[in-house]
């Protein structure tokens, strides 16, 4: 086994590896601990190029001691958006296109990890609370494994992600609340024995897999990290994964000690982590009446709040908060620019690159990788097509 033991957070207390866990005692996430000297034996550039691509190539820095749950998680790849950057007087752009995965979205990576634990540590049923895609990845991975699921969205969830979850075979409850809301639920039912709780961060084996984001970014730029990566965050669990991932990664002799500044991106309807970065608090107080059009990133309270705060303000990042017009004239600028479907997470993290800039924070020349979470033709698209009465139409004036 890899794994040899799982550590508070917060505080440092260490937990047994091998059987299941939530929350440590003090109510903070766990982090899992590697053997990254046996790691460093077998993990060298050259091994892993000669491996199969894909999430699970990364195994010696993986907690699963089963074969994976796996729905065929592919490598994501780096995608130049030339024109976009030229817009803004760049030399370069790269985003990171998570929308190829398994349910469509950076979900699938972390819930095939937690639904291979769950499988592994024998679970039968497991819920979550989602404001989208988590809940479609849980679902589907969770029909993989013969694993029954619970699913609990928030009013304002997409009506794709309802029925997607749904057609994995999922319970899926469409509640009047925000999603911090709707974990409560889900707490209450783990409690009681109904099921086991994989909201984010609340076990931990989601961030396991989110880390491979930062992984396989790390070796598609030859070993060495970009200048700046900008992420949307909500649970923040992808940023949280990739920073500690980038530690394990120099451990065992990938890469050097650069880092990338962390730049976590949410919306100016919730934006709990830009306001306590702004004001230099360690946690996040909650925001009320949480609202954008990014449902993926509206999250009033994230139970990982001092770690994404941690995470940027060791990276020399920042957090960053955009409008809803921004989002929308991103995710529009993309896909006419550059061809490229924005989601509206992936909208707001270009809206910030945008912001960032302008602001002095980042650079015309560096290389900075931007997060688009999920493949954008998930998600509701305004219609500027015009009616044709092809009786009366003339191809030279069309």
């Amino acid at each position: 086994m890899n794994v040899t033991y799982l550590e508070c957070s917060l505080t440092g207390e260490r937990y047994e590896a091998g059987v299941p866990h939530n929350l440590s005692s003090a109510g903070k996430p766990l982090l899992v601990r590697y053997d990254l000297d046996g790691a460093k034996r077998t993990m060298t550039r050259e091994s892993l190029a000669s491996r199969e691509p894909g999430m699970w190539k990364w195994r010696e820095l993986l907690p699963n001691d089963i074969d994976p749950v796996s729905l065929g998680e592919v490598e994501t790849p780096l995608v130049a958006l030339p024109n976009t950057a030229a817009r803004e007087g760049a030399s370069t752009l790269l985003v990171k296109d998570e929308g190829r995965l398994p349910t469509g979205s950076f979900k699938a990576r972390g819930l095939a990890m937690a639904v291979t634990m769950a499988k592994q540590f024998g679970t039968d049923r497991m819920a979550m609370p989602t404001n989208g895609n988590a809940g479609a990845a849980l679902a589907a991975y969770g029909a993989r494994a013969g694993i029954e699921t619970v699913v609990v969205c928030p009013a304002e969830t997409p009506e794709t992600n309802v029925t997607e979850t749904a057609a994995y075979g999922a319970r899926v409850y469409v509640a009047d609340g925000q999603i911090d809301e709707c974990g409560a639920l889900v707490g209450k039912g783990a409690a009681e024995g109904l099921w086991f709780d994989c909201s984010t961060l609340k076990e931990p084996y989601r961030l396991e897999g989110k880390k491979v984001m930062g992984f396989e970014l790390a070796e598609q730029l030859g070993w060495e990290l970009p200048d700046a990566i900008f992420y949307p965050t909500g649970g923040g669990t992808g940023l949280i994964g990739m920073w500690k991932g980038f530690d394990e990664l120099e451990a065992v002799g990938l890469i050097g000690s650069k880092r990338p500044r962390m730049y976590a991106v949410q919306a100016e309807g919730c934006a709990p982590m830009v306001r306590a970065f702004e004001n230099g608090d360690e946690f996040a107080e909650r925001w009320e009446n949480a609202a954008t059009v990014a449902t993926g990133i509206r999250v009033p309270k994230a139970v990982g709040d001092f770690l994404i705060l941690r995470a940027v303000r060791e990276s020399g990042g920042a957090a960053i908060a955009v409008s809803e017009e921004a989002i929308l004239n991103a995710v529009e600028d993309a896909g006419r620019d550059d061809g490229f479907l924005l989601c509206p997470e992936g909208g707001a993290v270009l809206a910030a690159w945008r912001k960032a800039l302008a602001e002095g924070l980042v650079g015309r020349d560096e290389q900075v990788v931007l997060f688009n979470c999920a493949n954008g033709n998930k998600y509701p698209l305004p219609d500027r097509s015009k009616r044709l009465k092809l009786a009366e139409a003339t191809a030279s004036r069309l």
